[in-house]
């Protein structure tokens, strides 16, 4: 090949890994894209080897393409990769034999600015690897380190927001000892972005109990702010004790005040012990669900007004008795809604679930969510049930 043929098909490969390569944020199935396209390209057989994460990480073997049998003679005389750049070779050659064959072979590292993240091993039977090809090997394993860096740098961002996430939500206010609450959330998604779903628990006068749950409209970042906001909101008002259907009255106002503020869903649920009582007010919510002992649910009917923040108003209360031996569940859409179904449909499968005669109210959530199929919901997943607890 002449060295304008071999430039030629330098640039066509270059060309053919920024295509091939780098598809996802997903660390594993770019490996694979880049042991897949060598082997297509310019070997018999291509493995990638990742360095974990932490002081004690240790290599893993995470793709393999071609005959793996081809790869025992790099993986026995190649250097470990963070020995290999300390001695300064970013990129050995050498010759073996495997299986009485010879083989000439290659290890390429993939570094960051500063970070190791792993090693590319590649082999083959024809000829040595020309110039251009080491070239070629070079370039791709440069493009792979790139987008492994960015794919751990999302990753580090999104265990940020789901952290943030958990610590807004995963811990209620106390109610009062009269009441008894589990709640629940569950990010959609191995990947998910922080979202706006919500719940809280405000003790009030006289044993009374205010339980609320939301969702703010978007996910990221500023849909958490806002969440935080509304919960914020919620406990001022809430303190001066007005009914559940004025509380969203003032929530919509001071919310419509803000133009930056997302809308939000919201249902607010006052339970008096004292009095087997529960008063509920919707902004634009699913109806709660209620379970007897015997588990047999009912979706109550409650007056629906427009979300907050659009400061339309407009909001109306229900009152409803509430014994001991009934389980109240609120949440929010990801529990239920799918967007194969109808609304309907979605809630008459919540309705008709059958949760026995569980003792907690820990397991009445966990019997909930595996029945809905919780962990494959297409939203985040609020859950907050409550019980009176006599004394």
């Amino acid at each position: 090949m002449s060295e304008h043929e071999g430039l030629q098909a330098r640039l066509h490969s270059m060309e053919e890994a920024l295509e091939r390569i780098g598809t996802s944020f997903d660390e594993r199935e770019t490996c694979r894209e880049l042991a897949g396209f060598l082997f297509r390209t310019l070997s018999d057989a291509a493995a990638v080897d990742l360095v974990g994460h932490g002081p004690r990480a240790r290599e893993e073997r995470v793709a393999v393409a071609g005959a793996a049998g081809l790869l025992e003679a790099a993986v026995d005389q190649s250097a470990p990769v963070v020995r290999a750049l300390d001695r300064g070779h970013p990129l050995e050659t050498w010759t073996g034999r495997v299986a009485g064959a010879r083989a000439h072979l290659a290890s390429v590292p993939l570094t960051g600015p500063d970070e190791v993240y792993g090693r590319l091993l590649v082999s083959r039977t024809r000829g040595d690897f020309s110039d251009h090809e080491l070239a070629a090997l070079h370039f791709a394993a440069r493009l792979t380190a790139v987008h492994l860096r960015n794919a751990r740098r999302l990753a580090a961002t999104e265990r940020t927001a789901l952290d943030l996430q958990r610590a807004l939500v995963a811990e209620p206010g106390r109610p009062h000892p009269n009441l008894e609450v589990a709640s629940r959330y569950l990010p959609v998604g191995p990947r998910a972005l922080v979202g706006g779903d919500w719940f809280e628990t405000i003790r009030l006068h006289f044993g009374r109990t205010l339980l609320a749950i939301g969702d703010v409209m978007g996910h990221g970042l500023d849909a958490a702010v806002d969440m935080n906001a509304y919960r914020s909101v919620l406990r001022e008002v809430a303190s001066t004790d007005l009914a559940p259907h004025r509380v969203l009255r003032q929530l919509d106002a001071l919310s419509a005040a803000d133009e930056s503020r997302r809308p939000a869903t919201c249902l607010l649920v006052r339970i008096d012990p004292a009095r087997a009582m529960a008063v509920y007010s919707s902004a634009g919510h699913l109806p709660p669900a209620v379970f007897t002992r015997d588990g047999v649910g009912e979706l109550l009917d409650v007056p629906v007004g427009p979300p907050l923040g659009t400061g339309l108003g407009g909001y109306e209360a229900l009152a409803r008795p509430l014994s001991a031996d009934q389980t109240l569940l609120l949440y929010t859409d990801g529990l239920v809604e799918r967007r194969s179904e109808d609304i309907d449909t979605s809630l008459a499968r919540l309705a008709a679930l059958r949760l026995g005669t569980r003792s907690s109210l820990s397991e009445v959530v966990d019997a909930v969510c595996a029945g809905l199929d919780a962990q494959h919901a297409e939203d985040d997943v609020a859950v907050l049930a409550a019980r009176l607890r006599p004394r």
